[in-house]
C-alpha cells in the first residue's frame, strides 16, 4: 500500500510538471501492441502438442487474477462463440532502469469475434482525459489509472470511457520486446515515413525487415512523427500484425522455446489456461484478419497540462463500434460517466464525488 500510495504522489495531476512529462515520453513504445501479440501467440501455439506442458507453466506463471467482478459471465460468452474482449496495457517498467509500477505507455482494446473471424483494436491515446475510479482527483490522463488502482483501475476506466464490458485484461513490459522480435526471426513492415530514431533508420514506403532492437526505436519514434502519438499508433500496430502473423506460422521447436523464454517474467493477465486452450479452439481463425481504430482526441489544456479530449459524437461513434464487434446493442446517447469523462469542462473533486454512484451504477450495469 505504501508503494501505491508513492506512485499515486509520484504521478498525481496536480504534482505533474511539463518537463517531467516530456521527459517520460520519450521513452514511451508499443507494449500493448506487444501484449496482443503474446496473448495471441500464446493461444495459438497450442497446435503443438509437443509443448503443451511448456505451455501450461508459462500461462499459469502469467496468471494473475483481476479483483474486478467481471460484468458478464465469460465462459458462457466463450461457450456459446460469443465475441469477446480483451484490454492490452503496455507499462514502461523492467526497462530504462524503471522498477515502479509505472504507468501504461498504450491501451488497446481488443474484441475478438470468432463467427466474423476478425479481430478489432481500438487504440486510446495515453493523454485521454478521464475520471479514474477511487481517485481523489476529477480528473486524470488514462495512463494513471494503472498507476493508481493497478489493472483493476485501467479495467474499470475504460470500461466506464466506452461504456462496454471488458472480458480479460494483460499486462506487458516494456523489456521483453527486443527478445520476442528477435524471437520470432524480425517483423517485416513498409515504414509510412522516413525517420531515424536510435537503432531504426527507416525509408518511406521501403519495406524493411527490423530486428528486435530495431522494431523497439520503430515503435517508440514519436517527436519527429507530424501526427505524433497517433501516427505512432499505426506503427505500433504495423508491428503487431507482423508479429502475430510472424508467430503464427513458426513451425521450430527451439523458436518455441525461445519465445516462451522472452516472456517469462513479463507477462501477467486474469486469463487461466483453460480460458486460453477454449480460445484457441473456438477464436483461433480471427488473427486472420485485423482491424484497427483509433479514440481520437482533441488536446486540451487543464491546469497547465495537455490532455487529449474526445469529442461527445467521437466517443459515442467508437463506443458504438466497439459494442457491434461484440454483438451488442448501440447507445443512441452517452451515459453519465461517458459524458462526465468526454468533454473538455474542468471539474472539482466535489463534482467527481458526487458523480460516484453513477460511476457504479456503470461498473455494475449489464451488457
Amino acid at each position: 500500500m505504501q508503494n501505491n500510495n508513492q506512485n499515486r504522489e509520484e504521478f498525481s495531476r496536480t504534482r505533474g510538471d511539463q518537463a517531467h512529462f516530456k521527459k517520460k515520453r520519450s521513452h514511451k513504445g508499443a507494449w500493448a501492441a506487444f501484449t496482443v501479440f503474446l496473448v495471441l501467440l500464446i493461444i495459438g501455439l497450442f497446435g503443438a502438442h509437443t509443448m503443451y506442458t511448456n505451455m501450461k507453466n508459462a500461462a499459469d506463471k502469467a496468471y494473475q487474477p483481476g479483483l474486478t467482478k467481471k460484468q458478464r459471465n465469460v465462459s458462457k460468452v466463450i461457450a456459446n462463440n460469443k465475441p469477446v474482449s480483451i484490454l492490452l496495457l503496455g507499462t514502461d517498467t523492467g526497462a530504462l532502469g524503471r522498477h515502479d509500477t509505472g504507468r501504461t505507455d498504450t491501451m488497446i482494446l481488443a474484441t475478438v469475434n470468432p463467427k466474423k473471424e476478425t479481430i478489432y483494436l481500438t487504440s486510446i491515446p495515453r493523454d485521454t482525459k478521464v475520471t479514474v475510479p477511487g481517485d481523489s482527483q476529477p480528473y486524470e490522463k488514462i495512463n494513471a489509472a494503472y498507476t493508481i488502482g493497478g489493472a483493476s483501475g485501467a479495467v474499470q476506466t475504460v470500461q466506464n470511457l466506452l461504456h462496454v464490458p471488458i472480458d480479460f485484461y494483460a499486462i506487458i513490459n516494456m523489456g521483453g520486446l527486443e527478445k520476442m522480435v528477435n524471437a520470432v526471426g524480425g517483423v517485416t513492415v513498409t515504414p509510412p515515413l522516413t525517420f531515424k530514431y536510435s537503432a531504426a533508420n527507416v525509408q518511406k514506403g521501403k519495406t524493411v525487415t527490423l530486428n528486435g532492437a530495431q522494431a523497439l526505436a520503430y515503435s517508440r519514434m514519436r517527436h519527429e512523427d507530424p501526427a505524433g502519438d497517433y501516427g505512432r499508433q499505426v506503427r505500433q500496430r504495423q508491428v503487431l500484425q507482423k508479429l502475430v502473423i510472424k508467430g503464427m506460422n513458426i513451425s521450430s521447436l527451439p523458436r518455441y522455446k525461445q519465445i516462451l523464454s522472452s516472456i517469462n517474467g513479463k507477462l501477467k493477465t486474469d486469463m487461466k489456461f483453460d480460458d486460453m486452450v477454449a480460445l484457441r479452439e473456438r477464436y483461433g481463425d480471427a488473427t486472420h484478419h485485423i482491424k484497427s481504430q483509433t479514440l481520437q482526441g482533441e488536446t486540451a489544456v487543464l491546469d497547465g497540462i495537455d490532455y487529449e479530449v474526445p469529442t461527445q459524437d467521437t466517443l459515442l461513434n467508437i463506443s458504438n463500434s466497439i459494442r457491434t464487434s461484440l454483438g451488442l446493442n448501440k447507445l443512441s446517447s452517452l451515459d453519465a460517466t461517458q459524458d462526465q469523462t468526454g468533454d473538455f469542462t474542468s471539474r472539482s473533486a466535489d463534482t467527481n464525488a458526487s458523480n460516484t454512484s453513477s460511476t457504479s451504477s456503470s461498473q455494475t450495469s449489464t451488457y
